[in-house]
């Protein structure tokens, strides 16, 4: 078998063969530069990009007089990065008087529904509550 591969033809650009040498430059890995994995997935994970609002969202806040203050916006970004923490794709996020359906992974809120509307209305296509 060592006959056959004594007779391929040359690889243009490689000029003989030279035993690979360890060097004496420090490693690029994570862990020389002084970050490991865990570190990088934390970081990743509390970051977000910010919450936006579909037009049925958008049309259903307009409707039903919706109006979200600076905190209240906080508290649902961090109910869908709580939701996203713990792998949910699809949300309820429960909030004062209000509740949300949001796509975790896209950080979308899909519909609004104030507490009038709650009643007796289903909610399908979740996997996941968070209350705030």
């Amino acid at each position: 078998m060592t006959d056959a591969i004594g007779k391929l033809p040359p690889i243009p650009g490689l000029t003989g063969t030279q035993p690979i040498q360890p060097t004496t430059e420090p490693s690029r890995s994570g862990a020389a530069r002084g970050t490991d994995f865990q570190t990088v997935f934390e970081q990743e994970l509390g970051q977000s990009k910010p919450l936006s609002f579909s037009a049925h969202a958008q049309s259903r806040l307009l409707s039903r007089q919706i109006s979200l203050t600076e905190p209240q916006m906080q508290r649902l970004q961090q109910g869908v990065q709580s939701a996203a923490g713990k792998g949910a794709r699809e949300s309820l996020v429960l909030m004062d008087n209000l509740a949300f359906v949001v796509s975790v992974k896209n950080r979308t809120v899909i519909t609004a529904v104030d507490g009038a509307a709650q009643s007796g209305n289903v909610f399908t296509q979740i996997d996941s509550a968070v209350i705030v």
